[in-house]
């Protein structure tokens, strides 16, 4: 019996974690739950699953994972306020079921020297692909990792045709369903970019092996290619509850929680090139990832800021990517990463950004 917390239940990856544990609980029994405001949903879920402990907010939930007893705190938060609660997490030996993609990049080292092997799983479909795959060779075998994209919906335009998109048009995922941050970064592809800087980071692979395919079916989730010229692929539907579902009992799998291919179906599967031209984020982000320290924090900070500018009217789809790149050539690091330095560095990014943002 493993004991679950759920950080971020309301949301997206939160509610199909309870998917997952709804019909095992013989396997999983939830021991608390927090919301970023919900509070009346979170009532709900607790009152089905029998939670006691709930918190609202990010600060609350940091200290909901210092008091509750779990063996698995799956951090589903959205956005960098999520790092208090992955550092909590980290701190109390608790195994972190990583979604929250963002405390992981802008913590940078302050995330990566408290985990102690093994300790960080992740949820994002590409990396958990990437962590089964790699359970096939050593590090010193591994020639590079391969992360696949969708695409988004605007895969296949040319840069001087995404000036006048909508945000409608930015929230068409063709594949996933997720928030409105998360499905406008893959729109624009700087969740690919987010996903590279993570890739780094949980795995230690340089920036120089580690590459993005575009490959619209969404069923390949990424690609380890080894020393010896093989490449182990992990493949299956679209569904989030398979990853979720090996993050809460990591590394075991857990039986029926997501539907096979059908293999005997004729299909097709297609791999393609990213446009970097059209789509700089990718490139933008090994640049930031690269250059560490704050920079990841300005980058996701600056991007957070746009986006929301798209969505309101203030700011065209180019705009994001251009607003974020401007933000972080002006960024002045300092020598050494703290929290304090995180985030001074994200409210730097913020007002920044939106000075750009109103000048426009």
């Amino acid at each position: 019996m493993r004991r679950v917390l759920i950080l971020g239940s309301t949301g997206s990856i939160g509610t199909q974690a309870l998917d997952v544990i709804r019909d095992r609980r013989d396997r999983f029994e939830v021991v608390g739950l927090s919301a970023g405001s919900n509070a009346d949903a979170m009532a709900a879920q607790a009152a089905e699953f029998g939670v006691e402990h709930t918190a609202l907010g990010a600060d609350e939930a940091e200290q909901l994972v210092r008091d509750v007893d779990a063996d698995v705190v799956l951090n589903g938060i959205t956005g960098s306020v999520g790092l208090g609660p992955t550092l909590a997490a980290l701190e109390s030996g608790r195994t972190l079921a990583l979604a929250n993609k963002e405390s992981l990049i802008v913590g940078g080292d302050l995330v990566t020297a408290l985990a102690a092997p093994g300790q960080i799983v992740p949820v994002d479909s590409e990396h958990s692909a990437l962590a089964q795959a790699l359970r096939s060779g050593t590090r010193d075998e591994v020639r590079r990792l391969v992360l696949t994209a969708s695409g988004g919906p605007f895969r296949g335009r040319r840069r001087d045709e995404l000036a006048a998109v909508t945000p409608a048009e930015a929230l068409a995922h063709p594949t996933w369903d997720m928030g409105r941050v998360v499905t406008t970064n893959s729109a624009t592809l700087v969740n690919k970019g987010l996903e590279v800087i993570e890739a780094h980071l949980l795995f230690d692979v340089p920036y120089s092996e580690i590459d993005v395919v575009v490959h619209p079916q969404s069923i390949v989730h990424s690609m380890v290619e080894f020393s010896d010229g093989s490449t182990l692929a992990q493949a299956s539907p679209p569904d989030m509850r398979l990853p979720i579902s090996l993050g809460l009992d990591w590394p075991h799998r857990v039986p029926g929680v997501g539907v096979p291919l059908d293999w005997t179906a004729a299909t097709s599967w297609t791999f393609e090139p990213l446009d970097d031209e059209a789509f700089p984020a990718v490139a933008l982000a090994k640049q930031v990832g690269s250059a560490g320290r704050t920079y990841p924090a300005v980058f996701n900070a600056a991007n957070e800021q746009a986006v929301d500018a798209f969505h309101e009217g203030r700011l065209g789809f180019l705009g994001i990517l251009d607003t974020v790149a401007a933000v972080v050539d002006a960024h002045d690091a300092p020598a050494s990463l703290t929290r304090a330095a995180l985030s001074d560095a994200e409210a730097w990014a913020r007002r920044t950004a939106d000075q750009r943002i109103a000048r426009r």
